[in-house]
């Protein structure tokens, strides 16, 4: 009597190769763009590649059009933000998975075929943080975002060696918009990026949407990239310090930090942080954006309180201002 043969009945999501998007948001520049098509050129598994062209000046779209045929380009007539530009660009494509790539970073051929194992692997994972490491490699950019009580977000494990990046503290909130992966399903249930703001804080808060909507996140030392940092943006302009303190109000509001019991902390830090701020940029850009960013959530939907695996409690009000100071 011959043996009956057990077949093992895989989930659906095991029974096909999942589909990658890759979405850049690029403003001028396009010699960072050009180098890290590059770098995408040599991954290790197939992936389409969305570009979206955040209103930039120089020749951007015409030099991808012409060098670059199978890249999906979306122009934009004027720089609304990188929310919105990412958000249009997650948009036009279908694929299973998202990957977030700054324009400025370089990926190691195996990036993402190690970023998105864990979401392979875990239907239970809807985000996945990148390596980003300084030039040379020997020490850490970005290990994901981590959090404090107040809800003021930090690059994770930032100016620490490469090394330590498997390090369990401090806890992970999700991952950096400039090397990340999402599962699309977990993207379209919170909604993507918040418009609501133009630039920085709008990683933190999909982050923490993300978990609060019961989602897993998790860091993937593996997938190693370099950050060149900074190329694109102006380091303590006027204007990033008007934004900075601009996303710092909204979120405050938006998540009800001053109605918590962190209130007092709160309110402390941010008065050390813009009093700093005046003294060394000698103006009040960081008071009026953050006033501009608490008038602008008035009518944005409340966003619950993320889970306690979500934040880092052992971050105490010390250690929040050493984390910030190495953020910029």
């Amino acid at each position: 009597m011959g043996c009956a043969s057990r077949v093992t009945l895989l989930p659906e999501y095991l029974l096909r190769v999942p589909s990658i998007d890759v979405v850049i948001v690029a403003f001028n520049r396009w010699d960072l763009t050009e180098l890290c098509l590059g770098h995408l050129r040599k991954q290790t598994i197939s992936h389409s590649i969305i570009v979206v062209d955040n209103g930039s000046t120089d020749e951007t779209s015409a030099n991808l059009h012409a060098s670059h045929p199978d890249v999906r380009a979306l122009q934009l007539v004027a720089n609304g933000g990188f929310p919105a530009a990412c958000n249009a660009g997650v948009a036009l494509g279908r694929g299973d998975f998202v990957v977030l790539l700054n324009n400025d970073v370089e990926p190691r051929p195996d990036f993402l075929e190690k970023l998105v194992r864990p979401l392979e692997e875990d239907a239970r994972v809807g985000s996945a943080a990148a390596l980003l490491v300084q030039p040379g490699e020997r020490q850490i950019d970005c290990m994901g975002l981590t959090a404090d009580s107040t809800l003021a977000g930090f690059p994770r494990l930032r100016g620490s060696p490469s090394e330590l990046a498997g390090a369990p503290r401090p806890v992970l909130a999700g991952p950096c918009g400039g090397g990340a992966a999402y599962r699309r399903e977990a993207w379209e249930e919170v909604g993507g990026l918040d418009e609501g703001v133009l630039f920085y804080g709008e990683d933190l808060d999909l982050a923490l949407r993300i978990r609060i909507a019961g989602w897993k996140s998790v860091a993937v030392p593996e997938a190693v990239a370099v950050h060149l940092g900074s190329a694109t943006l102006g380091r303590r302009s006027t204007w990033q310090r008007y934004q900075s303190g601009f996303s710092r109000g909204y979120f405050l509001r938006r998540y009800g930090v001053l109605r918590s019991r962190t209130a007092p902390r709160a309110l402390a830090t941010e008065a050390v942080v813009v009093a700093g701020d005046a003294v060394l940029g000698r103006d009040l850009s960081a008071l009026r954006g953050r006033l501009a960013g608490w008038r602008a959530a008035k009518d944005a939907s409340p966003a619950p309180h993320p889970p306690d695996d979500a934040i880092d409690a052992t971050i105490g009000l010390l250690e929040s201002f050493r984390l910030r100071r190495a953020a910029y």
